[in-house]
């Protein structure tokens, strides 16, 4: 197979809803680039929502998808973060995070009941959600000297790349995502440029 370049994800963060038998499944989807950030937003969900039962979650990261992490937060197990996690997968959505607080309203759900519950939430955000779709860059960082600031800029441009930092002194440093399929062409032009510093950083 072919290595795909590009993947899908959210454009920003958004909201979704499904109710059943007094129960209420409120649905927060958000893009992330690290689990890093699902402790913080987690914790700020709890903080908005401190009489809500359940914060449950399931998130997938990665551009060739391979991470994910689900959490049932007290529902048992299978009933709240796999159904999620499964409506991330058949979205083929990446790079993501939903979290489900659910409100009790009184009603035993049962398994199925709380299985359908939390991935009708799911799909209720997700088709609330725009999906973009994103190409899959590597990130160099490069340093040079301010006279090969021509040189450089002029094969940026001639290649469309994606300056993520740029630093001007009397050393130069950018930060620039290359286009996954382009990575060897680019660095071979880079490679030929004298004095020039290339750093691999991380894939985005």
């Amino acid at each position: 197979m072919l290595f795909d370049d590009t993947y899908l994800t959210i454009k920003t963060t958004t909201e979704g809803v499904f109710r059943d038998r007094g129960s209420k499944f409120l649905a927060f989807a958000y893009p992330i680039i690290s689990d890093a950030e699902i402790k913080e937003i987690v914790a700020r969900l709890k903080a908005e929502h401190p009489k809500a039962n359940h914060h449950c979650w399931a998130m997938r990261l990665g551009t060739d998808r391979s991470v994910f992490r689900i959490n049932d937060d007290g529902e048992p197990s299978g009933t709240a973060g796999k159904p999620i996690l499964n409506v991330l997968l058949s979205r083929d959505v990446t790079n993501l995070l939903i979290v489900v607080v659910r409100y009790f309203g009184g009603t035993l759900l049962g398994v199925p009941g709380l299985i359908n519950a939390y991935k009708q939430a799911a799909i209720d955000v997700l088709n609330n959600a725009t999906i973009i779709e994103k190409t899959v860059q590597d990130v160099y960082s490069l340093q040079f000297n301010h006279e090969q600031m021509n040189d450089v800029m002029r094969l940026i441009k001639e290649h469309n790349l994606n300056i993520l930092s740029q630093q001007f002194d009397t050393v130069c440093t950018l930060q620039i995502g290359i286009r996954k399929t382009k990575v060897n062409e680019v660095l071979g032009r880079l490679e030929k440029l004298q004095s020039l510093k290339i750093d691999y950083s991380k894939t985005i």
